[in-house]
């Protein structure tokens, strides 16, 4: 079953990522690959209560790798983890078949509760890189979730999570608004020595608008 397993994890990479020219290198040279066929050994000895040999596959790999999958987590067929340098996966975290994760996640908890306290990603789910993904919830089958954001609360399936975008359009909205009220204000004014600070207030109005109209239309 382990040899089965990554077989089809290989495949996955080679599926997923144009720059993988052989099975070889995606063996070999891929630490994502190295890193779950890893972690799928120190599985086995978790699931046998043997937890110090366990923990000390993990932290070797985390070592060699740059990533860390706690010996609990349990994950599926195919899980393809590009780059990977950063990547943090919990004890009680799940993932599901055909699964791809960038550089920088963490599927993680957000207390000290024992039991369930991290997430479980479906089947086909993508997770950009920088993604932290917290809690004991169920992200869907076929769902995204963009690159740097933030998620608390479950996400259905085929849904598409940009909470950095919106993140970023709200603080722009935010600081273009307090903006207009200042030249407002020294417009109404109109004392000669603030007349520097009216033209400086115009032109980060400006810049900050323009920043909102590029991320609407990205």
């Amino acid at each position: 079953m382990l040899f089965k397993n990554i077989a089809y994890d290989i495949e996955a990479v080679m599926d997923r990522d144009p720059a993988a020219r052989s099975k070889a290198e995606a063996f070999f040279l891929y630490p994502g690959v190295r890193a779950v066929f890893w972690h799928r050994v120190a599985h086995f000895f978790y699931r046998h209560n043997l937890n110090f040999l366990a923990r000390w596959i993990s932290q070797v790999t985390r070592f060699w790798t740059g990533i860390e999958i706690h010996p609990g987590a349990k994950i599926g067929r195919g899980l393809f983890i590009d780059h990977g340098m950063g990547v943090v996966i919990g004890e009680t975290a799940e993932i599901g078949d055909n699964c791809t994760i960038y550089q920088g996640v963490t599927l993680g908890g957000t207390g000290i509760e024992k039991g369930k306290r991290h997430p479980t990603l479906g089947n086909n789910v993508m997770v950009g890189c920088g993604a932290k993904i917290l809690g004991p919830f169920t992200v869907g089958d076929n769902s995204k979730i963009a690159a740097g954001a933030v998620v608390f609360l479950g996400v259905t399936m085929f849904m598409k999570i940009y909470v950095t975008r919106l993140e970023n359009m709200l603080c722009l909205m935010y600081v273009i608004t307090v903006m207009a009220e200042e030249i407002q204000r020294l417009y109404r004014k109109g004392e000669v020595f603030e007349r520097e600070k009216y033209v400086t207030s115009l032109f980060s109005f400006i810049l900050a608008l323009s920043l909102m109209v590029s991320l609407i239309k990205a």
